[in-house]
């Protein structure tokens, strides 16, 4: 597995990560053995990311990846790296609250999270949402005390804006900032990217195949339940959905001129964007864990480069990438 360095403060990293998330919640039901299966195949494959949030299905998705764990092999547990995110606030109806920020919330959450994992320390450590409420040097300042007394190994962001990631970077060493980006997502390619590059933060890139709808699996016929956030989704709503799987037919005529499946280009178009980018897949069966790794054996050259930029323009995308309520959380898109 090719690795990468996560920040110029972060550790080296497998070349993919595997975001979690939708082994407990968000994207309609989900099979737990199979999702353990996915994250022992992962592990074995030489995947060393696992990324997660606290917030998963109130605390079920870190019990996941602690049986996970637990049930790996020795080595595979050696060189399993957690990425968790904290703040955002549920209700028992699953419903959102906002973000906690407060340096007393911070340790909280790093307490209760230690203890579904299961481990000693978590590797890099994030509030989800830039809290509002609280500047982002007190945030980061109590995570950098838990790295001080060994809870946590690195300090990272999630969409955060350029002015928050200088921020957070004066208040201690930052190693990553998670941000959506795909071909379909490319709002850090401005300001926000051009900050992490010259504070040497990299990137961890979660939505690749933006929630699979450039996936090349996913259709206009598919139907939603009630607990799958694409329901809500304004890019898979109508006209907006019809308008996205037209940039999808284009961009499977290059796959197939190559030989590769939809799904891989688009990884292995994120993995073209730099090696200080670490793509996180959202695999939750082992059958797609294993299309996504061959992503890693996709070359793009400048010609496939040009032609997928043709097929698939920054800004094609129809509709935002999150409902209103959730578009005005984000701190990178102000």
């Amino acid at each position: 597995m090719q690795t990468r360095p996560l920040g110029t403060t972060g550790p080296q990293v497998s070349a993919l990560g595997l975001g979690c998330m939708g082994m407990s919640a968000l994207y309609g039901d989900a099979d737990r053995a199979e999702s353990v299966a996915t994250i022992h195949a992962a592990l074995e494959a030489g995947v060393t990311l696992l990324d997660t949030g606290d917030f998963y299905a109130m605390g079920h998705n870190e019990m996941l990846i602690g049986e996970a764990l637990r049930s790996a092999s020795a080595a595979s547990r050696e060189r399993a790296l957690t990425s968790v995110k904290f703040g955002a606030l549920r209700d028992p109806d699953g419903g959102w609250s906002g973000y906690d920020g407060r340096p007393a919330a911070v340790k909280n959450f790093a307490a209760y999270s230690l203890q579904r994992l299961g481990v000693d320390h978590i590797d890099v450590y994030r509030i989800a949402r830039v809290d509002p409420g609280i500047p982002i040097e007190e945030t980061v300042g109590a995570i950098a005390e838990l790295v001080e007394a060994g809870h946590v190994r690195h300090i990272g962001l999630s969409e955060a804006g350029a002015d928050s990631v200088r921020r957070a970077a004066a208040t201690a060493p930052i190693s990553d900032l998670q941000i959506e980006y795909s071909l379909i997502s490319r709002g850090v390619e401005g300001e926000i990217l051009a900050a992490t590059r010259e504070l040497g933060i990299g990137i961890t890139a979660y939505g690749v195949l933006s929630r699979g709808l450039i996936s090349g699996h996913f259709t206009a016929d598919r139907q939603l339940g009630a607990n799958d956030f694409r329901a809500m989704s304004p890019r898979f709503q109508g006209d907006n959905l019809r308008h996205n799987l037209s940039l999808v037919d284009a961009l499977r005529k290059i796959a197939e001129q190559k030989g590769v499946s939809v799904a891989q280009i688009a990884i292995a178009w994120v993995l073209s964007r730099g090696e200080d980018i670490v793509p996180l897949v959202g695999a939750r069966t082992r059958e797609r864990l294993a299309e996504a790794l061959g992503a890693l054996d996709v070359t793009l050259d400048e010609a496939d480069l040009a032609a997928i930029e043709r097929a698939v323009p920054a800004d094609a995308a129809a509709g935002d990438r999150y409902p209103a309520a959730q578009m005005a959380h984000l701190d990178s898109e102000r």
